[in-house]
């Protein structure tokens, strides 16, 4: 047995729990230090022998994992009083990245007890536990002094034991071993992070022990370990290399596809058949075996790819990550090609397995357990044929499929030179350093004169010169070469030598797929198209230290899943213009009038078209003030089709204005009236009335809600961007259902009209559309030609038209009120104060002004002071010229108690400058501190911000980016700021000098008290008809954010003192998805073309500005990535849902520019978390479930709302008690209309209070029933009376039978009778009435009859061409 197979078995560690290692990316791995001293305790025995082991154990899965480390036998001396104790002082290293609060090192105590026959037996005295990391996953604090370790009678065994629990303290079987313990030391070991590379993780080694790779230790320590010294590496090139397989590599091959394929058609009948009989003894299986050749499946399995990976191994692990190398069979070479294989094997070239390049190994050590290991690993892949026509490559791609088939070690001779080397190649059921499961060996039948499984040959050189390259080698290498991008390299580069492999990064079996459209050789994933990279053609650098080539270059980003259109809304100007008749009727209804200021009614006007506003007219308006009036009238039924659901009887809406906090409206209950509002695009529409909370109606009709906006409240400049809000925006407005909680539709104005353009008022009427989108079930992504620009389409949405919505917008003009002191500096400089110090009166004086006048005004010490008041009365004595003295006394004591800290903070004071922030969620607030060196000496000074959300701008462009945006004119410097170990800036200063510090303030966390929730969970208390407007509610959460200067020793030259306030953001599209509770929502949005100008070609750089996207949320993913250059960007989501019925709202903030200065668009998300519900089912068929309702912690009278009543019916149908803390069953039964996947949205609501109780999502996955007859007829479209057929049904059954009959359009056709009883045998006629249709097409009409069960018997389909 040589060194490496001793080292290699036996330091084969157990690895962790599989759970443990699904964390990506693994964390730093931590090193440690144990010294284990000696064994104290009244339970030892005198003269016997102890052995202590170390074992790694996982608490949280009850698992051992690593290898024991066992020290040598110590025998235990007498040691006072009456106790024994042994000495072991062994030193144990090791490392884990497994940075867990449950993971623990576990020290057994071992006796050696002699028997009668000579014989000895080892006895586990007891254990102890030894906890590495603390509860934040820390290294436990390393100890300054030996701890001592309690330890617990039997065995660690019983830590696997299932009624464990963690942490040890909570376990009442394990009991603690009286007057023993274990002396021990543990720290974290800094010096064992330098041979990583040697030891592999989890594995227990003492210091005495030889790692191959290490020098001995220095001096008269034996340990190696305490500071490791690295032995000297030689470099290895590894040439000419080919693989040869018994009896041949076309034979090899083909029986290795043979058994793979029979494996896979195995495995498809024990699948599909359920057959769980031995292959052997089964007719099913035998019968696939037998056509196994066939592949009756239409399919085969392929071989793909050849790869050989190649690394150094030290016994114990690889020592660097093994390189991966494409084999090419000889017989696809040219002749020219193929110079690696020996003239006397010129015939059997054909028959090899060729590396066309040569290998570099960097890491080689003259040490006799360090080999290098070759692993031949075949990729496979299923491919098939559709009617004569080949898959496509991404459909291959996801077949593919590894598998390991030979592996050889080879131990290199030291001085040996250039020299040939011939390998044994292994296989079979041995233990490999690869650690994977090996294909097997040939029969003895097909030895061959060397090994039986096959040989690998290389030519290995180790000298360090230049090697050239001959002729006929760059011949072959042209073709490779002309299509390699020119690598980067940190050094000069040398003289062209043969080409090298790359050192491997590690890559796993599944990143190895190139993309056909990159033009360099990299790598993606292999869920995507393309061929195997073939790595050795992608020549990197010579240099033998590892580079920034060497690294992964991440492909354009290919989504999984079809991305969904962000179109929204189609906001417009919804203008519709009133009759003399519908100016009446809106007259009589008895809405309140809109006042000007002059209280005058603003009459009704004909908003201006869209697009030719003045934006300087604005400006010029001397009434800078705007009173924004929203006046909601009434709300109507589409008279475009039927509407899917029960129309409504209350509804509430919920919006957000510009920056005002969210609002939710009371109730408003439809009120029909006489002749209601009409126009020519909408039947008669319903008033708006508010309902009181005791159920009556107020008067006047209708809901108006205020905003007052004045630029005295408004921030520097905003006036511009609330105009240009109004001129560019749109506002989106909810409305629900008011009884069930559902989401009824969306409706969005633009905002334009309420520009007034010089005028004292103006309102207009609007008539919106209230649509519904929803998101179908997510579909699989078929290939790459699915997302190319222009052939996407908005799948899996589909909007539907279902109400209008009649609403008057005003805008109202006022006067502007100038507030003095109101509004902040214009100045994005910071100035430090010249050492004025501000008095409590509020006058200023000169720290260095003799002559400043300390005028304030004067106020007792009590009103100022809580402390000296409480000091003051307590203990006073009697008498008033005691208490005089005693008063003064006390004052004297506390004025000196005060003195320093008064100083203090005066002196702060005088170096303190504020400034004021107004922060927007996702908006920088950019601004330069004028810092001022002091003294007359240089200084180093340090910048310290106690605040993540304030920071220094560091890099120079980003600097010179927001002083664009500022229109600042200071200075800009490069390399200005040296960043401390600790990531604090540092800045130079030169005496007496000044420099502007830039400062950078954002934040991407919604403030909680400027957004408030929307959506069903509660109405509240609504808004009101009162005026909103900024600067008065106070609400805001002001934040103080302290930077310091400081120089050495940690003395402040300035303070800067940042107050925030926080302010409301415009919202500009809502997102609403409904998702099973406690799962992740994953999303793909395709970002609209914004800046394309038309007519641009795709693929043409510039032509799409980049996208970067920032989420208020932290634990939501959220991302942008672009396909390539002019090529739509999707954002993707991921967010993890809660129960039900929690609703998280977070928003995404989407910019232009790399530097996030200001978002262009801010997306609101609102995910309701459901409660999921899987219903397979048949189109026309009713499916019958129930549900199990659980009562809360008080009664309820509570009601079932469905959001497809006609496809969902449950029971009972109205209001019923649910009682506390009760159980009760809510029968519901499914008739979809259309096949396919749905969702069904089903609330539980208090009918009293209006709160949702449980929310559940019905997912229906409903398949077409069988079309038992087909029909065709032709309708005249545009109107008309309708027409009626006729058709027969027989009953197959000889006794009578009920039939009942339903349809998938019932607004299209109606039965003459909804049920008939036909005899046995006999014929029924069953009478159609087919509606009128307004438009032309080809509508398919669905009649199901079903049985007295509501089960499907047969189905006729009608097509009906609409002419």
């Amino acid at each position: 047995m040589g060194e490496w197979e001793r080292v290699f078995r036996q330091h084969r560690p157990l690895p962790p729990h599989p759970q443990r290692g699904r964390a990506r990316p693994p964390p730093r791995s931590a090193a440690f230090r144990c010294v284990l001293k000696h064994l104290h305790g009244a339970a030892l025995c005198q003269g016997a022998e102890y052995q202590l082991r170390l074992s790694l154990f996982d608490a949280t899965y009850h698992h051992f994992f690593g290898r024991t480390w066992r020290s040598s036998w110590r025998a235990a001396s007498p040691a006072p009083p009456r106790s024994a104790r042994a000495t072991f002082n062994e030193v144990v290293y090791f490392h884990t990245s497994l940075n867990h609060p449950g993971i623990a090192a576990v020290v057994e105590v071992v006796m050696r007890a002699g028997k009668g026959g000579g014989d000895s037996q080892h006895l586990s005295c007891g254990f102890g536990i030894i906890p590495l990391f603390h509860g934040g996953s820390e290294v436990t604090d390393p100890a300054t002094e030996d701890r001592a370790l309690k330890l617990y009678h039997g065995t660690p065994r019983a830590l696997l034991h299932p009624r464990f629990q963690d942490p040890v303290e909570k376990n009442k079987y394990m009991t603690v071993m009286e007057k023993s313990h274990l002396q021990y030391g543990l720290k974290s070991h800094q010096p064992l992070e330098a041979i990583f590379h040697l030891l592999p993780e989890n594995l227990l080694i003492s210091g005495l022990q030889t790692v191959p790779g290490l020098l001995p230790a220095r001096g008269d320590t034996s340990d190696c370990l305490q500071k490791p010294r690295l032995m000297k590496t030689v470099t290895c090139y590894l040439e000419r290399l080919f693989i040869q397989l018994y009896p041949s590599l076309e034979e090899f091959e083909e029986e290795l596809l043979d058994l793979l394929n029979s494996d896979r058609l195995l495995q498809g009948c024990l699948y599909s058949s359920g057959c769980d009989q031995h292959r052997e003894c089964c007719p099913r299986c035998k019968t696939f075996l037998s056509q196994a050749n066939t592949a009756p499946d239409g399919e085969e399995v392929a071989v793909r790819e050849r790869r050989l990976h190649v690394g150094v191994h030290n016994g114990l692990r690889f020592v660097q990550a093994p390189q991966v190398a494409v084999l090419v069979p000889g017989a696809e070479l040219s002749p020219g090609r193929c110079q690696g294989v020996p003239s006397s094997r010129a015939r059997d070239a054909g028959q090899a397995l060729v590396l066309r390049s040569r290998i570099q190994l960097s890491e080689m050590v003259p040490h006799p357990a360090f080999r290098v290991c070759f692993q031949l690993e075949y990729v496979f892949c299923s491919t098939g044929r559709g009617g004569g026509k080949a898959l496509s490559g991404s459909a291959r791609s996801e077949a593919a499929d590894m598998r390991s088939v030979r592996w050889a070690v080879w131990s290199p001779v030291p001085g040996t030179g250039d020299t040939d080397v011939i390998l044994p190649l292994r296989g079979g059921a041995r233990r490999g350093p690869c650690q994977t499961l090996v294909y097997r060996t040939p029969p003895s039948s097909w030895q061959g004169k060397h090994v039986e499984s096959g040989t690998v040959q290389f030519h290995v050189s180790t000298d360090s010169e230049e090697h050239l390259v001959t002729a006929a080698e760059i011949l072959c290498k042209d073709r490779d070469e002309s299509k390699k991008p020119p690598t980067p390299s940190l050094r000069v580069p040398a003289p062209r030598r043969t080409p090298v492999s790359p050192r491997g990064p590690g890559l796993s079996v599944s990143q190895l797929v190139a993309s056909p459209r990159s033009t360099g050789q990299t790598l993606q994933d292999t869920t995507q198209d393309g061929g195997i990279t073939h790595l050795e053609a992608d020549l990197g650098s010579p240099d033998t230290e590892p580079c920034a080539s060497d690294q992964l270059r991440a492909l354009p980003f290919t989504p999984l899943q079809l991305p969904m259109a962000a179109v929204g809304l189609q906001a417009c100007s919804s203008h519709v213009s009133l009759s003399r008749a519908a100016l009446a009727r809106l007259h009589a209804a008895g809405f309140p009038d809109i006042l000007d200021c002059n209280q005058e009614p603003v009459e009704i006007s004909e908003p201006v078209e869209l697009g030719n506003f003045n934006l300087r007219l604005e400006e010029a308006d001397p009434l800078q003030g705007n009173e924004i009036v929203l006046q909601f009238l009434a709300f109507g039924r589409d008279a475009q089709g039927g509407v899917e659901g029960l129309w409504p009887r209350t509804v509430f809406l919920t919006f957000q204005f510009y920056r005002f906090p969210p609002v939710t409206t009371p109730r408003l209950q439809l009120v029909s009236m006489e002749g209601g509002l009409a126009t020519e695009l909408a039947v008669p529409a319903q008033l708006l009335v508010r309902v009181n909370e005791d159920g009556t109606l107020t008067k006047p009709p209708g809901l108006q809600l205020k905003y007052m906006v004045d630029p005295a409240f408004l921030r520097p400049g905003e006036q511009r961007w609330f105009l240009r809000y109004l001129a560019e925006h749109s506002l989106q407005i909810d409305v629900w259902d008011g009884d069930s909680l559902l989401h009824f539709g969306s409706a969005a104005i633009k905002l334009e009209p309420l520009l007034r353009q010089g005028q004292l008022a103006v309102r207009t009427y609007h008539e919106l559309e209230v649509a519904t989108t929803e998101y179908e079930p997510d579909g699989t992504v078929l290939g790459r030609e699915a997302l190319r620009h222009g052939a996407l389409r908005p799948l899996g949405v589909r909007v539907a038209v279902r109400g209008h919505l009649h609403l008057c917008l005003a805008n109202i003009g006022h006067p502007c009120e100038e507030i003095p002191g109101q509004l902040p500096s214009h100045s994005c400089i910071v100035t430090a104060p010249d050492s004025t110090v501000t008095a409590p009166g509020g006058r200023g004086y000169s720290l260095s002004t003799p002559g400043g006048r300390r005028t304030a005004w004067a106020r007792r010490l009590v009103d100022v002071d809580n402390e000296l008041e409480a000091a003051l009365r307590s203990r006073r004595p009697e008498g008033w010229p005691k208490q005089r003295a005693w008063d003064l006394q006390v004052i004297d004591s506390y004025r000196d108690h005060i003195k320093g800290e008064s100083i203090y903070q005066m002196l702060s004071q005088a170096i303190t400058a504020t400034r004021t922030v107004h922060a927007v969620l996702g908006t920088a607030e950019f601004f330069e501190f004028a810092l001022r060196n002091p003294y007359s000496v240089q200084h180093t000074v340090t910048i310290e911000v106690d605040h993540p959300e304030l920071s220094v701008i560091l890099d120079p462009r980003e600097w010179r980016h927001f002083k664009e945006l500022t229109k600042s004119v200071t200075p800009v410097e490069e390399d200005m700021f040296h960043l401390r170990e600790d990531l604090k800036p540092q800045v130079y200063l030169r005496p007496s000098e000044t420099v502007h510090i830039p400062f950078k303030y954002q934040t991407f966390s919604a403030d909680p008290a400027v957004v408030a929730a929307q959506g069903p969970a509660g109405l509240g208390t609504g808004a009101n008809d009162k005026a909103h407007s900024f600067g008065k509610s106070g609400a805001k959460q002001t934040k103080l954010i302290q930077v310091s200067f400081q120089v050495s020793r940690g003395k402040p030259i300035a303070l800067l003192r940042v107050k925030v306030e926080p302010q409301p953001h415009v919202v500009d599209q809502t997102f609403r998805f409904y998702h099973p509770e406690l799962t992740f929502l994953k999303k793909t949005i395709r970002l609209p073309a914004w800046h394309t100008l038309p007519g641009t070609p795709v693929g043409v750089p510039g032509g799409q500005p980049e996208m970067f996207v920032r989420c208020s949320d932290p634990d939501i993913i959220c991302e942008t990535k672009s396909l390539g250059p002019g090529e739509p960007q999707d954002i993707f989501l991921k967010v993890a849902g809660g129960p039900s019925p929690q609703i998280k709202k977070f928003f995404v903030a989407i910019y232009t520019d790399a530097w996030l200065a200001a978002p262009v668009q801010i997306w609101q998300f609102y995910l309701h978390s459901l409660q999921r519900l899987d219903v397979a089912c048949t189109a026309g068929q009713l499916t019958r479930l129930s549900l199990l309702l659980r009562g809360t912690a008080a009664p309820r009278r509570v009601r079932a709302f469905t959001s497809h009543p006609q496809e969902l019916e449950v029971d009972p149908n109205g209001a019923f008690l649910l009682p506390a803390n009760g159980i009760q069953d809510l029968y519901i039964g499914v008739r979809p209309r259309r096949a396919g996947s749905k969702f069904i949205y089903l609330n539980l609501v208090d009918v009293e209070s209006h709160q949702l109780v449980s929310s559940w999502l019905l997912c229906l996955s409903c398949r077409q029933p069988l079309i038992s007859k087909a029909f065709e007829i032709s309708l005249p479209a545009g109107g008309g009376k309708g027409c009626n057929k006729r058709i027969t049904y027989t009953n197959p059954y000889p006794s009578p039978r009920l039939y009942f009959l339903c349809t998938n359009r019932p607004d299209l056709l109606q039965f003459r009778e909804d049920s008939f009883e036909v005899a046995g045998g006999e014929v029924y006629t069953i009478g159609l009435r087919f509606a009128p249709s307004q438009t032309v097409g080809e509508e398919e009409i669905l009649i199901h009859i079903n049985d007295h069960e509501d089960k499907n018997e047969e189905t006729f389909s009608v097509k009906v061409l609409y002419q």
